[in-house]
């Protein structure tokens, strides 16, 4: 089966233009969803529209409305919203380029794929998807959704398209409220270097089938042994240590880790000297630097 298309229209750039079409980029169908069942009869529970004078109503008769005020309506019907024309209805006019990494990901909302709508729009599609490649430019456009005009990023991606909604400014929260109160003070230098080093431990690369969602698949181990019969299995909660404090943390963490492959760190040219002051009688300031110190040079045994 075909997918779907989400909208269709033209893309459009200065006089060049082509139809396109939008599919979604993701998709929750394959999410465990539970229904609600009544728990004597376990039939299926129908949530059914009540209007609070005449109760239970039929889905036919509701209507769009409007508060302007305290339970004051103003009602808005198919003809109001057709009514409401404006160029992206049908066409993702690009107005602006920007570099890939410019723009903040705390605006990026839902990602879709776009591709060419036709034989006929393949030739420009491609042009266009390989300018933004070479270039490495995202293109800044709109388009109307679920009645909505929202901003949007395009870019090249493989042989298509990757279109990414963007959220409005003023639904983006500011960060003085969560982050005002935060101590803008520097850190405590080797502290510092002992948790770049950690964090060089755990180096890799960026694959997502590594992630998969352990809460989904305990869920299902449990439903399957429930179909079988048998009780759920419930696994136990990890431990938790009782860290003291950050160099406690850092020190346990290191010790932990697996040391990278044949690669010298900036913790290895801190821990050694500090290892051999120590050996020698020079104790370090702070006993619990020393140790962790040492500690850090060990683990890289």
């Amino acid at each position: 089966m075909a997918p779907r298309a989400s909208w269709k229209g033209y893309l459009k750039l200065s006089l060049v233009s082509c139809p396109v079409r939008l599919y979604p980029a993701t998709s929750a169908s394959e999410r465990i969803s539970f229904n609600q069942l009544h728990k004597k009869t376990h039939n299926r529970i129908n949530m059914k529209p009540v209007d609070p004078e005449l109760g239970l109503v039929e889905r036919s008769d509701l209507v769009k409305g409007y508060e302007y005020e305290d339970k004051q309506y103003i009602i808005i019907d198919d003809a109001d919203l057709d009514a409401v024309r404006i160029e992206s209805n049908h066409t993702m006019n690009i107005e602006a380029f920007v570099d890939e990494g410019e723009v903040d990901v705390i605006y990026q909302d839902a990602p879709y794929y776009l591709a060419p709508d036709g034989a006929m729009a393949e030739e420009t599609f491609a042009v266009l998807r390989e300018a933004m490649r070479k270039s490495g430019k995202l293109a800044i456009a709109r388009l109307v959704l679920s009645s909505r005009e929202r901003v949007v990023t395009i870019g090249a991606r493989e042989n298509g398209m990757f279109v990414c909604t963007l959220r409005n400014p003023n639904e983006v929260r500011g960060t003085a409220e969560y982050f005002g109160n935060i101590p803008a003070g520097k850190p405590d230098a080797e502290m510092l270097q002992l948790a770049e080093a950690l964090i060089k431990q755990k180096e890799t690369t960026f694959d997502p089938k590594h992630y998969e969602d352990r809460y989904e698949a305990a869920l299902m181990t449990m439903i399957r042994e429930k179909l079988k019969g048998h009780k759920p299995i419930i696994a136990a909660a990890p431990e938790r240590g009782n860290v003291i404090n950050l160099m406690d943390a850092l020190k346990a963490s290191l010790s932990q880790s697996k040391p990278p492959a044949k690669s010298k760190s900036k913790a290895d040219e801190v821990a050694k000297p500090a290892a051999r002051k120590a050996a020698a009688g020079g104790a370090a300031e702070n006993p619990l630097k020393a140790n962790l110190l040492k500690a850090v040079g060990k683990s890289k045994k």
